[in-house]
């Protein structure tokens, strides 16, 4: 049950009659694995920790520097030098202690990667990488757990849904394959705060809406932002039967 301080603290998204308390009470009830506590794993912790999903589980491997700070509004000055698990646990118990909070300081190799998949309801992609990204999605595929990805750099913005669940769903390999050899990052490339705080939010928002059970996520759709001439644009994406990761006939 809610208490009458989580009533208080929640009332005004369970005036939404989308979420009501039977929504609130899912998200209390809820255990969600984040990938990555920089700039788009930032607003996803924030607001899935404000919005009361009951249990976070933070996996970060860095440290906290001071190019960081310019997007990844997790952190702060102080903050600088110590581990982001470390800088996000302090954040997001001080924004709601009234969630449990799991860390995960190491990289997260195949084995201890599919027991963090395991024990809980949903993970959210918010690394910098290809191949952090291709293990999540074959974690999550594995697992039958569903997976919202998201990515941002210089200007452009990518968000989806994968949803093992859903017999329709593709998965990130679906999309994406086996990437490409001149993937850049954001040190090398560049990227503007509020576009990855854009991104962030709408992972947020889509795990929100999976957890609590209402809404269309974005399951074979793939969300494209163009901040330089604000314009979002939206692609379908379809399940490839011959997937290595998640067809009919993969490993």
């Amino acid at each position: 049950m809610l208490t009458d301080q989580e009533l208080l603290r929640y009332s005004r998204q369970i005036l939404l009659a989308q979420v009501d308390i039977d929504g609130q009470l899912r998200l209390k009830n809820s255990r969600v694995l984040i990938v990555g506590l920089g700039g788009l794993g930032s607003p996803v912790a924030l607001y899935l920790a404000a919005a009361g999903v009951g249990e976070l589980h933070l996996a970060d491997f860095d440290t906290v520097d001071v190019t960081n700070l310019q997007r990844q509004v997790l952190h702060d000055t102080a903050s600088v030098g110590l581990s982001k698990v470390d800088s996000a646990l302090a954040r997001l118990t001080a924004i709601n202690p009234e969630i449990t909070l799991q860390a995960h300081r190491s990289a997260l190799d195949e084995d201890s990667l599919a027991e963090a998949v395991k024990v809980v309801d949903l993970v959210l992609d918010c690394s910098d990488n290809f191949a952090t990204r291709e293990a999540v999605n074959a974690a999550c595929v594995a697992q039958g757990k569903p997976l919202v990805s998201g990515a941002a750099i210089r200007l452009e913005g990518q968000l989806s849904v994968f949803d093992p669940r859903r017999p329709e769903s593709p998965c990130y390999h679906c999309l994406y394959g086996h990437g490409s050899e001149a993937e850049l990052t954001c040190s090398e490339a560049g990227v503007l705060g509020p576009l990855v705080g854009l991104v962030g939010s709408l992972q947020a928002l889509e795990a929100l809406k999976l957890l609590a059970g209402f809404g269309e996520p974005l399951v074979g759709r793939l969300l494209l932002i163009d901040a330089f001439g604000s314009r979002f644009r939206e692609l379908r994406v379809k399940r490839d039967p011959g997937c290595s990761v998640c067809g009919e006939h993969h490993d």
